[in-house]
């Protein structure tokens, strides 16, 4: 009743209450979304802020880039009316203080903020650590800095990279060492969760390649000079000369300061250096000429973004944006363009997610609960109810950012990875060329590759010229005979014969013969030097056995083997062999008869047959020409006596071209010159088959080949540690018995002139090259008889080098194929 008696005045100040009360309730209802009211906040299909967290660390070379970069963006969200209509983004930034402890408490905190995604951190062993933390509570991570490739795993559902990750990067090294033909490298890393993974993937590339990291050389983050120097130095006394650098780029640099003053920045040495080298590089403004200085000739691999107009416009506004960090000079890298390009796809994600009915709203966690006196409040930690749609609709954006396009693939990484190959040199870095996984190494900007075939073969791989450490324009060839390194260890038989292949000499290098001038030619042809020494294997008294020689390599007593050793199938299964340069193939060679010359030596020229069918020839042509010829040519007429003497008299002129008759008929003639050109092709034989029984001397042997000597029982004649002694036994089932062993070129010839009667051999049977050389001197009173025999895959290669007796010096060579004795020739 109060109420109906109000007057006019009262009634105004009454309404006034009601709109206070109106307004008040709607600025409260939006607010709630930020409270924490119960077990659950209210919610709001639009709420007019929604936070949005930001984890780095600020004073580094990233950060310095990625702060301007990020509240940039929030700004430009801000302002632009469509995108989030009524909602304001709510940047929190915290700073994780290159420091995982810290890192982590800073996560907790910021999602104690309900925030609805996080950006960063940067680097890679915090997001390991705070990806465990937005599991829980659902918070998607956006992480514009952690490369780390082992952060794609389904371990880390809700960490997502707005970054190239360096599993691609590494892939693209591996392509840069196989492109300029190196087959190892040494791995220079920070001992962390972003080095030592990154290396991980790396190795896995270069096997596929079949090259390999040979050393890896990890150091401590915030190492020492000092510690660094110790390393460089292990480093420098390897094999290898192509370093691969995989550190952070804060303290990057200290790598090369100690390379520099350790002279490893100079001709022969190859630095390559991943993403890091380039951000720092690119944040220095202006240039540094010491610290370029210190980096001439390194190939680096930098972020490729494409030059679009949003990025020019972008870049123009850099210098201006008033969020300029006032810890140190914000320096522009690409990682500003991944920190920009990560808040709106968090906002263009959050514009769809409420297009599609979503609700941001928070929840505890039953899991989380205050212990008993715990001062750490883990009730305060809330999980956000939309995460998991939020999630999805982020992995299902597609746009053009600053960066590129943004699209997530089906392992939740961008889509065209791709790199710019930098060159430094001078003040400067110089492109060239680029990779992408979608046609590898190219000069060609990876857009325009993509409108075309896929295509990452050998063949199409191309990069404009480097010039190395050194101001060096030719490719290093990657490796050097360690400091540290012993020489090779080289075994050469010493033979008591045959001394022209190898044996032993008073003079350095202490051998001499045949297949040490091979050795030493190809040696000489190599443009590095080897080391190595020779060690004589034998006493000297006999020649040693082969088999015992190869062992010897293969059990690591010996690095290699120069002589005269044999290819057969099971020496190559424990070692391995260079090309032949001679050719091999066991022969028997056997004593020889002169045969002496007959007074009837001019009948051996044809057989009896053949003398028999020559004379039927003469009777019958000489038959055809009378018969064509007798009625119509009076010379062929006569009593039958005088016709019978013309048929024999005609056909036996016509081989001396005297016949006095003429033909007259056609077919006479026809007849008569085919029978003048087979008494040519007579004449002809048998002449020269005469010519050569009267001047050739004839030497004969019983022993046929290999064959006739298998079917005997007589004693043949073996070269002493020769192979062909068990190769009798074992493959030609010859009784031991009937061998014999020998140990020079005097006792083959004495075993030989004696024969079997006497003591001595029927025959020898040893390989060719010793059996030529033996032959050159005995004035041909032996020989090799039958066929060179051998066994499929025992011992003849294709020669490089044919062999002559006595064998050539190493002057005659014109080329020698040397397999390498070290694993990076």
């Amino acid at each position: 009743m109060d109420i109906l008696q109000i007057t006019g005045s009262d009634h105004r100040s009454f309404m006034a209450i009601i709109q206070l009360l109106s307004i008040f309730c709607i600025i409260c209802v939006p607010m709630e979304v930020m409270g924490k009211n119960g077990n659950a906040s209210a919610s709001s299909p639009r709420p007019s802020v929604v936070n949005v967290g930001a984890l780095f660390t600020i004073n580094s070379v990233i950060g310095r880039a990625a702060k301007p970069a990020l509240e940039a963006a929030v700004d430009d969200v801000n302002s632009d009316s469509s995108i989030l209509p009524g909602t304001k983004l709510n940047l929190i930034t915290l700073d994780t203080n290159c420091s995982g402890f810290i890192g982590t408490m800073e996560a907790l905190q910021l999602v104690e903020n309900d925030v609805v995604a996080a950006i960063g951190p940067q680097s890679s062993g915090i997001a390991h650590v705070i990806s465990h933390v937005v599991n829980e509570l659902h918070v998607p991570l956006l992480s514009f800095g952690a490369t780390d490739p082992t952060l794609s795993a389904l371990q880390y559902p809700y960490f997502l990279r707005t970054t190239q990750s360096d599993y691609f990067q590494m892939f693209a090294i591996a392509d840069l060492v196989t492109y300029y033909g190196w087959r190892e490298v040494i791995a220079i890393f920070v001992d962390d969760d972003y080095g030592r993974n990154g290396i991980s993937v790396l190795g896995d590339a270069l096997a596929k390649k079949r090259c390999k990291i040979s050393y890896k050389a990890a150091f401590t983050p915030g190492a020492s000079n000092s510690a660094i120097n110790d390393l460089l130095v292990g480093v420098n006394l390897m094999e290898s000369r192509v370093y691969v650098v995989h550190v952070n780029p804060d303290s990057g640099l200290k790598i090369f300061s100690v390379a520099q003053n350790l002279g490893m920045v100079t001709k022969g040495y190859v630095w390559i250096a991943t993403d890091w080298l380039p951000s720092l590089l690119d944040s220095i403004q202006p240039v540094d000429v010491n610290t370029m200085n210190l980096l001439q000739g390194v190939v680096a691999l930098r972020h490729y973004t494409p030059d679009t107009d949003l990025k020019k416009r972008f870049m123009s506004r850099w210098n201006s944006l008033k969020y300029k960090n006032t810890t140190g000079p914000a320096g522009f890298n690409s990682y500003a363009l991944f920190a920009y390009d990560s808040v709106w796809l968090a906002a263009r994600a959050l514009d769809a997610f409420f297009n599609d009915g979503g609700r941001v709203s928070f929840s505890d966690d039953p899991k989380l609960h205050d212990r008993n006196r715990s001062s750490l409040h883990l009730s305060s930690l809330r999980v956000f109810n939309g995460g998991q749609q939020y999630l999805q609709t982020i992995l299902r954006m597609n746009f053009t950012g600053l960066s590129g396009q943004i699209q997530f693939d089906l392992d939740k990484n961008l889509v065209h990875p791709a790199y710019e190959v930098l060159n430094i040199g001078g003040t400067g870095m110089r492109r060239i060329g680029y990779w992408s996984n979608y046609s590898g190494l190219s000069v060609v900007a990876p857009e325009t590759l993509y409108r075309k075939p896929y295509n990452t073969s050998t063949s199409n791989q191309q990069l404009y010229p480097a010039i190395w450490p050194g101001e060096n324009s030719e490719t290093p060839r990657g490796w050097v005979f360690p400091n540290n390194g012993k020489p090779l260890r080289i075994a050469v038989p010493n033979r008591v014969s045959y001394k022209d292949f190898v044996a032993e000499d008073k003079n350095p290098p202490g051998v001499r013969g045949y297949c040490i001038d091979v050795f030493e030619a190809a040696i000489n042809l190599l443009p590095y030097p080897v080391p190595h020494t020779y060690m004589l294997y034998g006493d000297g008294k006999r020649n040693p056995v082969y088999n015992e020689l190869v062992n010897g390599v293969a059990q690591n007593k010996y690095d290699a083997a120069v002589g005269d050793v044999t290819i057969i199938t099971n020496r190559t299964k424990i070692v391995d062999f260079t090309q032949p340069y001679m050719e091999s193939g066991l022969v028997v060679v056997a004593p020889v008869k002169e045969v002496k010359s007959s007074p009837w030596a001019f009948l051996k020229p044809f057989t009896v047959q053949m003398w028999c069918v020559t004379g039927a020839f003469f009777l019958f042509v000489g038959a055809v020409v009378w018969i064509l010829e007798h009625r119509i040519n009076h010379e062929f007429r006569g009593t039958p006596r005088q016709q019978l003497i013309t048929i024999c008299w005609f056909s036996f002129s016509t081989m001396f071209f005297s016949h006095r008759e003429n033909t007259a008929s056609t077919l006479g003639r026809m007849v008569l010159i085919i029978w003048l050109f087979v008494v040519l092709i007579i004449n002809s034989s048998y002449t020269a088959s005469l010519t050569s029984i009267l001047t050739v001397q004839q030497l004969t042997s019983r022993i046929e080949g290999i064959d006739s000597l298998i079917s005997s029982t007589e004693p043949i004649g073996v070269q002493e540690g020769s192979f062909a002694w068990n190769y009798l036994i074992d493959e030609l089932n010859i009784a031991e018995s009937r061998l014999v062993k020998l140990q020079n070129q005097d006792e083959y010839f004495s075993a030989l002139k004696r024969g079997p009667k006497a003591g001595g051999v029927a025959a020898i049977v040893d390989e060719l090259p010793y059996i030529e050389l033996f032959l050159s001197s005995t004035n041909c009173k032996f020989r090799t008889v039958g066929q060179e025999f051998t066994k499929s895959g025992h011992f003849r290669g294709t020669p490089l080098l044919q062999s002559t007796c006595p064998p050539p010096s190493s002057n005659s060579l014109k080329m020698v194929i040397f397999k390498k004795f070290i694993t990076n020739g």
